[in-house]
C-alpha cells in the first residue's frame, strides 16, 4: 500500500515531473523486451525525480517498474513512486524486487539519475563466471572507459545489492557493473542513458565473447582508452 498522504506532500511542479517520469519510465521499459535484454517480467527501469526544495537531495523520489507485471500490461499509470529510503508513497501495486538496490546507489551517488537492471543472456553469463569485461573495443572505450568490473555476490531482498554497486562503481568509470552470479545494473544521469549503457553492456558482452572463441583478443593500451573516453564523454555527438 502507498502513503496516506501519497504526493499530496509535493509541489505542483514536482508532481508534473513525477507524471513525466512515469510517461518516459514506462516507454523506456519497453526497449529492453525489444533489444532482448529480458524474459518474462525480469528485469527493471527507474528514474530519479530531484525535489528542488531540498538541496542534499533527500528528498527526492525515484519512479520504478511493479513487481512482477508483464512488459505489455506496463503503463505510466502502473507505474509506482518511493522515496530513496525505498518506501512506497505512490502506486496500487508492489514495487520491484530490486527497489532495495535502486534506492541504495540514489541515495549514494548523487549524480545518477536513473539505474536499469536485466538479465541480459552474455552480460549475465560473464557475471556468472564472476569476471570482468575487458576493454578490448574501442566502443568499449567510449562507453565504459575501461574494463566492465565485477560486483561482489549479494542476495536480494535488502539493500546488499545496492552497497556492490556503489562499492565498485566508485573505483571505476564504467556504467556498468556485472553482481556476481546475477546479472547486469547500470547507472546514467537518467533513464535514458542507464537503458543506452544495458544495451551497450550486452553488446560488448557478446562480442567479446565471440572474440574469445577465436583465440586471444588485442589489449588496447591505457592511454588510447582514455583518449577515446574523453572525445566521445565530451566531443561526439550534437
Amino acid at each position: 500500500m502507498s502513503d496516506a498522504q501519497g504526493l499530496a506532500k509535493y509541489s505542483e511542479a514536482m508532481r508534473q515531473e513525477i507524471a513525466q517520469a512515469r510517461e518516459l519510465v514506462a516507454q523506456l521499459h519497453a526497449q529492453l523486451p525489444r533489444y532482448e535484454l529480458v524474459v518474462w517480467t525480469a528485469g527493471n527501469v527507474s528514474q530519479r525525480v530531484r525535489n528542488p526544495e531540498v538541496a542534499d537531495g533527500s528528498a527526492d523520489v525515484f519512479v520504478i517498474k511493479p513487481s512482477g507485471v508483464a512488459y505489455e500490461e506496463l503503463t505510466a499509470e502502473s507505474m509506482v513512486v518511493c522515496t530513496l529510503d525505498g518506501e512506497l508513497i505512490d502506486g496500487t501495486r508492489a514495487p520491484s524486487s530490486d527497489t532495495a538496490a535502486h534506492a541504495y546507489t540514489y541515495q549514494h551517488l548523487a549524480h545518477v539519475g536513473g539505474v536499469v537492471h536485466t538479465h541480459s543472456t552474455y552480460a549475465t553469463a560473464w557475471a556468472a563466471r564472476g569476471e570482468e569485461i575487458p576493454c578490448v573495443l574501442t566502443m568499449m572505450a567510449d562507453e565504459f572507459g575501461g574494463p566492465i568490473p565485477v560486483g561482489p555476490f549479494a542476495i536480494i531482498g535488502d539493500d546488499s545489492i545496492g552497497r556492490g554497486i556503489v562499492q565498485t562503481l566508485r573505483e571505476s568509470r564504467s556504467p556498468a557493473v556485472l553482481m556476481q552470479n546475477h546479472g547486469p545494473f547500470t547507472i546514467g544521469k537518467d533513464a535514458r542513458s542507464a537503458v543506452k549503457a544495458a544495451v551497450m553492456c550486452e553488446e560488448v558482452a557478446r562480442t567479446v565473447h565471440i572474440s574469445r572463441q577465436l583465440g586471444d583478443s588485442v589489449p588496447m593500451r591505457s592511454e588510447d582508452i582514455d583518449a577515446l573516453y574523453a572525445r566521445y564523454q565530451n566531443v561526439y555527438g550534437q
